[in-house]
């Protein structure tokens, strides 16, 4: 699977996720198996650039070409300019976000709201890719609501505009994160341009994998939830799709020294004080579904330290009490 000049390691992608997918998590989740990770979303408001959340969210210290930024943002003249801005900081692709559900990001007629607006659209779209010589790509929802799957249009706006790639969530905007993602329209989107499209929702299992490949036509998937918590899942899909092989789980040692790894860089990343507090939601979603995770999480939800943050990760992992099993 190509973006433009750029030929991905495989046609897995990491979703852009919000407050997810730092750096330290882009990193790992390319070790383990992603061809391609695209940064959190940023938003194209340029009084908002000096921000820490901004600085942190656009560092890409290391990381693997291709580098991808996902910018958000409802006038076409300051998405042309967040374009031009993350481009001189070293993003290779830009992605543009019209696929987020999030209220505060609606509201100003941004993400997913975008939809109601073809028009809005094509403006936004023609901008962004007349101001940067990188390629420019869009992640979208199905349409507005499921009375209106205008998906396959705006994917031919899309198209004529020079957008290089496209990613689609089966969901509407109305949907949010209800109910299960509807494939149909993404197919209709494939069968619609020659774009290369990601398919994106639901994919859990590697059987999800190979399943919405065959039914969408699609060139790749991208990966959002599932991943959170289980990197593993690129190289568990990369295997099934290769040669119908189904990898063991990760090992509670494995799962331990990917865990205080990542732990370690978001230490280092955003500083002891806010790493700790980053690292939470990741520590339970790592424990989630394992025997005394819950308890554990609730013990790190009082830890300020980052030191003790990992200690009593390892003391859970090496205990010999079913707590560890």
């Amino acid at each position: 699977m190509r973006i433009g000049p750029y030929e991905l390691a495989n046609p897995l992608a990491l979703a852009p996720m919000a407050g997810v997918t730092d750096l330290p998590f882009r990193r790992l989740c390319r070790r383990l198996g992603a061809g391609y990770v695209v940064g959190e979303m940023v938003s194209s408001d340029p009084r908002l650039r000096a921000s820490r959340k901004s600085s942190l969210r656009v560092s890409h210290a290391g990381e693997a070409p291709p580098i991808a930024v996902q910018i958000a943002g409802s006038d076409p003249a300051w998405m042309a300019d967040a374009a031009r801005y993350n481009v001189a900081l070293g993003a290779q692709i830009i992605d543009i976000n019209m696929g987020c559900p999030a209220k505060k990001v609606c509201n100003r007629m941004a993400g997913s709201a975008l939809l109601e607006d073809p028009a809005l659209v094509r403006e936004i779209l023609a901008a962004v890719v007349a101001a940067v010589d990188v390629p420019v790509t869009l992640k979208i929802r199905t349409g507005p609501d499921p009375a209106r799957r205008n998906g396959p249009h705006i994917a031919q706006i899309a198209e004529q505009c020079g957008i290089a790639a496209l990613a689609v969530h089966g969901r509407t905007r109305a949907d949010r994160f209800k109910g299960h993602a509807e494939y149909q329209t993404v197919r209709e989107i494939c069968r619609a341009v020659a774009l290369p499209v990601f398919a994106n929702g639901d994919i859990r299992e590697p059987e999800d994998a190979a399943r919405v490949l065959d039914y969408t036509g699609a060139e790749g998937l991208m990966i959002g939830r599932a991943a959170q918590g289980n990197p593993w899942i690129f190289r568990e899909i990369s295997a099934y799709l290769d040669d119908g092989r189904r990898l063991d789980p990760p090992s509670p040692l494995e799962v331990h020294r990917v865990m205080a790894e990542h732990l370690r860089q978001l230490h280092a990343f955003y500083g002891e004080h806010q790493g700790v507090r980053v690292a939470r939601k990741h520590i339970g979603w790592y424990l989630s579904g394992r025997p005394g995770g819950e308890a554990l999480r609730r013990m790190l939800v009082r830890t300020e330290r980052a030191a003790t943050q990992l200690d009593l990760v390892a003391e859970y992992f090496e205990s010999p009490s079913p707590l560890a099993a």
